[in-house]
């Protein structure tokens, strides 16, 4: 045991830092930890080992992501748990949480004043400038007034601890506070993975603030409405936290939507079904408030809605945070803060905060400057993510630059105490390491005050000497537990009455933008499944054209090869005069797998599915994860490949279409008709149907000699998982008039044109009218366009072969014909279900910076 202990914590107490969360100044372990070290030492480091990969494996498989701009590792990271939790007493956290309860009230009556009365101005308790020159505070929002009790109603704050021991509040989150989902996917990973660390140790479970949080949500409706319509507003997929928006949704059960699914009309709110508009009562936002309505804030906008601000001043919705909240997140406030809490509440601050001076005074600015490389000096305003100045590394030169700035615009400057954070211990290496952390927790309010999680969002430093904590700059995660003496009853019981809710029940109230993107999964997955099982017959013919060296097996690889470009749309490809590309058809294909940037290829394809994938997270469930995750692992291991084969190609599409298949699969099991699977059915059914319709002209419109023709019929069906159904149905040799008659015409075959056109039919009559009327829709009309042709053809007239041409010219333009038709039922479907009028302007160009 003691060997373990000592490879463990082999260098921890040797390292420890100013103050750490682990070691008391002795370097004992505190009483908080020892349990919990027991059980680490327990456990032991291989064993730690294996509990971090799973962790890691159970979080990509789950899809829990953290976006990191500009990160070359792509779009969406996957998100970094710690396996070793982060530990606070409850006797301590009591003191904490009624330190976040006051700030969050005195947060709450100040917003309140800076829209309202201003009395703190009149009063002298904050200065104006150090408000107006923050591009957080928006003079559109001015005197609205609000129904609840508590305009803030959810407020976060980044707690680290001092160097007197204390917890102090770092900064204030209140615009829309992120980190609530990933705090409780944490836990669920954590408990799930190593329940081991939980022996002998009462964590307290956040199972109470998450029901308190729906009932917020519940209560927040300004209408009496028993049945409030609540929707989740999110910038869509390529914000950082987005996993945590669409975790939210699927948690609490409430739409999530994009400002484009909303619309204001006469002064109220509705979501823009396929049905037609619903009214909504509440909207949890995680877009930032100059964001949120085009024509009042930012003009430029394409994440709010227009006109939703005379919404609000209407009281026909609720913005949980309000639109203006975002000027509490202004450090220019915290000088302030202990004179506002005895204004309002007559009250010391209970939490202690960083020592601030704002440079907007002379005597503060004064101070400041005289010692400069002693202070942390921030703009007031961060909306565009501006630096950081830490003075003590800055030289000369850059010392004289910001003090010139400062004393060129004093108002827009705060500068702050130094602090280092404390560390607590991250299990890296296969021992512990102390590394320095922050944590967040959130508040949320109710009738008698403000609920606040036990726990939170932790996060550590990437590296042991780092005095960064950033997710954004790749630091890692911890679950916050906060430990009682006493045992834990109903542990994780998640389950609310949502009787007064009103979550999608029907197809109706499927958002359109949630719709459209479940139409283009189906086409782009159609898209690409026809794509690989083209390309992997193509690279089999090859494979056999190696010990096969008639006429015919050559000309007909020079079809396949031209067939592919046509199918695909990848020109000019192997429609050329180029002879290198035909002498070297592999470099060709390869691109066409790999190349994102070539319009058509498969690569294009699955990123184009990849997208529209993430905008629906919230849908789909962890199998689905797993067999999405699996295509993109064999995706990347194939860009890696240096030595590119017709056997490793093939090899990868093996892989890719059985996985495919099975993601088709899961999806018809995993969402319902309700939540939008019959857009996604139309998608794909349209997208198959138009790809076979290329398919049939690139190989069956030209006369070929009696060995080619057979050759290509043959690796038409082929392609077209057709052969062994051909063979089984007509015990024949095979000939272009089966063939036809099968692929095409044959009305029991599920893969036959006839066949997917009428099921694409009856799920288009599935989908609801826009109206009462019972005229047929456009949608409607287009596809019986489709069918009546469909029901016209004619075999022996599509067999004709023109004299002049050598081609079958009836048979093009039906095809042709049935293309354009298809064309535009998938343009009518868009028109009718998905597009939105067009973005509205500002009569006033506004300029917001400071």
């Amino acid at each position: 045991m003691k060997t373990i202990t000592k490879t463990l914590f082999e260098n921890y107490f040797s390292a420890s830092s100013r103050y750490d969360e682990l070691l008391t100044p002795k370097m004992s372990i505190k009483d908080n930890w020892k349990v919990l070290s027991q059980n680490l030492v327990k456990i032991g480091p291989e064993n730690l080992v294996l509990k971090q990969k799973e962790i890691n494996w159970l979080l990509a498989e789950n899809g829990v992501t953290y976006n990191v701009y500009n990160d070359p590792k792509g779009l969406n990271r996957p998100w970094d748990l710690n396996v070793v939790p982060y530990i606070v007493h409850q006797n301590e956290w009591k003191d904490v949480e009624k330190g976040i309860q006051q700030r969050a009230e005195i947060l709450n009556l100040v917003l309140k004043d800076l829209y309202g009365k201003r009395d703190l101005f009149k009063n002298g308790i904050i200065p104006p400038e150090a408000i107006y020159a923050h591009s957080g505070f928006l003079r559109p929002c001015d005197q609205i007034l609000y129904k609840n009790a508590k305009q803030l109603s959810i407020y976060a704050a980044d707690l680290a601890r001092g160097p007197d021991g204390r917890m102090w509040v770092v900064n204030d989150r209140t615009q829309a506070p992120s980190g609530m989902g990933y705090a409780l996917e944490n836990r669920f990973s954590t408990s799930k993975i190593c329940p081991e660390l939980y022996k002998n140790i009462n964590v307290s479970q956040p199972s109470q603030f998450f029901n308190d949080f729906n009932k917020l949500l519940l209560n927040a409706a300004n209408t009496n409405v028993k049945s409030p319509m609540i929707v989740i507003l999110t910038p869509g997929p390529h914000n950082e936290t987005y996993f945590e928006h669409a975790y939210l949704s699927s948690f609490l059960g409430y739409p999530l939507v994009k400002g484009n699914d909303l619309v204001v009309r006469h002064g109220k709110v509705w979501l823009k079904s396929l049905k037609g508009l619903k009214q909504v009562d509440v909207i949890l936002r995680r877009v930032d408030d100059s964001f949120m309505d085009p024509l009042e804030l930012r003009e430029d906008s394409y994440l709010g809605v227009a006109g939703l601000l005379e919404a609000v001043r209407l009281q026909n919705v609720t913005i949980l945070n309000p639109i203006g909240s975002g000027i509490l997140e202004n450090p220019a406030l915290i000088p302030f803060m202990e004179n506002i809490c005895k204004y309002f509440l007559d009250e010391e601050l209970r939490l202690p905060q960083i020592a601030s001076w704002w440079c907007g005074q002379d005597k503060e600015r004064q101070h400041v400057l005289e010692d400069l490389k002693s202070f942390v000096v921030k703009r007031i305003d961060r909306s565009k993510r501006e630096h950081i100045y830490f003075c003590e590394f800055l030289d000369k030169k850059e010392l004289d630059n910001l003090k010139a700035e400062i004393l060129e615009y004093p108002h827009k400057f705060v500068a702050q105490e130094k602090i280092s954070f404390s560390t607590a211990p991250n299990f890296v290496n296969n021992q512990l390491e102390p590394r320095k952390i922050s944590c967040r927790t959130f508040a949320i309010a109710n009738a008698n005050g403000y609920s606040i999680m036990p726990g939170g969002l932790v996060r550590v430093a990437t590296e042991r000497e780092e005095l960064f904590v950033s997710n954004q700059r790749g630091g890692t995660s911890k679950d916050f537990w906060i430990v009682n003496d006493t045992p834990q009853t109903n542990l994780q019981n998640y389950s609310w009455n949502k009787t007064n809710s009103s979550p999608s029940t029907n197809i109706n109230d499927v958002p359109s933008n949630t719709a459209e993107n479940l139409f283009w999964s189906g086409r782009y997955i159609g898209r690409a499944l026809v794509t690989a099982r083209y390309l992997r017959m193509v690279l089999s013919q090859m494979t056999h054209a190696q010990y096969n060296h008639r006429k015919s097996e050559s000309e007909s690889l020079k079809i396949l090869f031209q067939s592919i470009t046509k199918i695909t749309s990848t020109f000019p490809g192997f429609i050329t005069e180029n002879e290198e590309v035909l002498n070297n058809p592999l470099s060709e294909i390869k691109d066409i797998i790999l190349d994102e940037t070539k319009i058509g290829s498969f690569a294009q394809s699955m990123q184009s599915f990849s997208n529209s994938y993430y905008a629906l997270r919230n849908l789909w469930s962890r199998d689905m994860w797993r067999v999405f995750d699996g295509i993109q692992k064999h995706l990347k291991n194939l860009k890696k490949e240096e030595d590119f084969t017709v056997n490793k190609l093939t090899n990868f599409f093996d892989k890719i279409i059985t996985r495919l298949i099975a993601f088709m699969a899961l999806t018809e099991e995993s969402i319902l008709v309700r939540q939008g699977l019959l857009l996604y059915f139309i998608g794909l059914q349209l997208e198959i149907g138009a790809m076979n319709i290329e398919k049939f002209r690139a190989m069956l419109i030209v006369n070929y000699d009696e060995e080619l023709e057979y050759e290509v019929l043959e690796s038409l069906l082929s392609s077209h998982e057709s052969l062994n159904i051909y063979r089984y149905s007509y015990n024949s040799y095979l000939s272009l008039e089966n063939v036809l008659n099968l692929i095409i015409l044959d009305k029991e075959y599920s893969r036959s044109l006839t066949y997917q056109m009428h099921r694409l039919k009856k799920d288009i009559y599935k989908l609801p009218k826009t109206n009462n009327s019972e005229e047929l829709t456009i949608c409607q009309q287009n596809i019986n366009a489709v069918i009546s042709k469909m029901d016209r053809l004619n075999l022996k007239d599509m067999l004709v072969i023109d004299d002049n041409s050598n081609m079958r010219k009836n048979l093009d333009d039906v095809l042709s014909d049935l293309s354009d038709l298809l064309h535009n039922t998938s343009l009518s479907i868009s028109d009718t279900y998905f597009n939105h009028s067009q973005a509205q302007k500002q009569l006033v160009n506004r300029n917001i910076t400071s």
